[in-house]
């Protein structure tokens, strides 16, 4: 009995010293890592928050690129047919969502879903005047059929602006 005392002399402070040990260094530890998942966390923002404005900022210019009106002043010429109006401006708006794809990366999974909701408005409002209209057409008869019909696209086109604002000001607080 003597020899276990003897020895829970020795044993009993180690194991004290080696208990309090543990505890602060992991103390110490944990406090390190907290630190270094706070500094990543602080440098994700930081890169992160432009890009997420930038993909806002994107979608904003794609809106407001494909609003019927814009393609229009950008795309037509009298001397061209209304058919090659229509396909000049499916074109357009199909590279134009093309080049924006990535953005989708950047945004909540409902605004991209009203952007290409908006996005294949549009694209119904050319098809369906271009297929409406008869014969050789011209341009200023398919300008002047789809500047009657288009608010429907432009109603799409103002919501997705105004859900892409809403997202960014939540995103800035």
């Amino acid at each position: 009995m003597s020899d276990i005392l003897e020895i829970l002399k020795y044993v009993l402070p180690s194991v004290v010293v080696l208990a309090t040990a543990y505890f602060i260094l992991k103390k110490f530890l944990d406090a390190k890592y907290s630190l270094a998942a706070l500094e990543y966390g602080k440098d994700m923002a930081e890169t992160k928050l432009p890009l997420k404005l930038q993909a806002y900022e994107r979608l904003m210019l794609f809106c407001e690129r494909i609003d019927v009106n814009n393609l229009l002043f950008r795309l037509y010429t009298p001397e061209i047919t209304g058919e090659h109006l229509s396909k000049a401006m499916l074109v357009s708006i199909q590279k134009e969502f093309e080049h924006n794809l990535a953005q989708q990366l950047y945004v909540s999974d409902s605004l991209w879903q009203i952007i290409t909701q908006s996005k294949d408005n549009v694209l119904a409002l050319i098809t369906t005047t271009a297929s409406q209209q008869t014969g050789d057409y011209t341009s200023a008869v398919f300008v002047d059929t789809i500047q009657k019909e288009r608010q429907a696209a432009t109603t799409s086109l103002e919501i997705a602006k105004t859900a892409i604002r809403e997202e960014t000001r939540s995103l800035l607080g």
